[in-house]
């Protein structure tokens, strides 16, 4: 798949993460439709901020989005998502991190189960890829383009061709996909309270 190819993004969420990957994604020619619990009202004023190809929408609107990416608290993931009655095949990003108290960087115990897996579950037909949850928002804000190289998205899930998706979705807003394997193992790598690859900032050198 070209990274060329323009999509429609819906967000579920509009904080600072999402609207880092919002800004990259409308810079890139994409279309994103922000939606929050609070209703598209609420939106107004940041779609307009980020021009024509963004605008404010239903979490079913969002849903309906040919990549779909789920940024909101952890606590807030079941309700974010009850209300979407079919996924239907449809691409989720999960930038989710399973904070119990993320004040304290205290991490949700899930035992043997990683954060996507129990999200996944939550949104029965769709093809979850974890990607942007190990960047902090303020970096991933940032031109991902840098002098020597561009910075890293990981990704994990088990869908070679939503894996193939969201790489090109994030090769063409500047970063460097690397798929690290499937939900289970390598989103373990990914996820906060022990993953290795939380929170580290990578530049591949190009």
């Amino acid at each position: 798949m070209s990274s060329s190819q323009h999509f429609s993004v819906g967000m579920i969420g509009a904080g600072t993460l999402a609207q880092a990957i919002a800004g990259h994604a409308v810079a890139a020619g994409h279309r994103v439709i922000f939606s929050n619990s609070r209703g598209p009202e609420s939106l107004g004023p940041l779609a307009s901020r980020l021009g024509a190809n963004a605008s404010a929408g239903t979490v079913a609107e969002a849903a309906r989005a040919g990549i779909v990416i789920l940024a909101v608290g952890w606590e807030q993931v079941p309700a974010a998502v009850k209300d979407v009655p079919d996924w239907n095949g449809r691409i989720v990003i999960d930038a989710t991190n399973q904070w119990q108290d993320f004040s304290h960087g205290i991490a949700a115990d899930l035992g043997d189960q990683t954060g996507s897996e129990r999200n996944a579950a939550l949104m029965p037909g769709a093809r979850v890829v974890k990607a942007f949850n190990a960047l902090y928002g303020q970096i991933t804000a940032q031109d991902p383009r840098r002098t020597d190289g561009r910075l890293v998205a990981f990704l994990a899930g088990d869908d070679a061709g939503a894996k193939a998706t969201v790489s090109a979705f994030a090769d063409s807003m500047g970063f460097a996909p690397v798929d690290l394997g499937g939900l289970h193992d390598a989103g373990r790598l990914m996820q906060v309270g022990g993953g290795p690859l939380s929170g580290l900032h990578v530049v591949k050198l190009e």
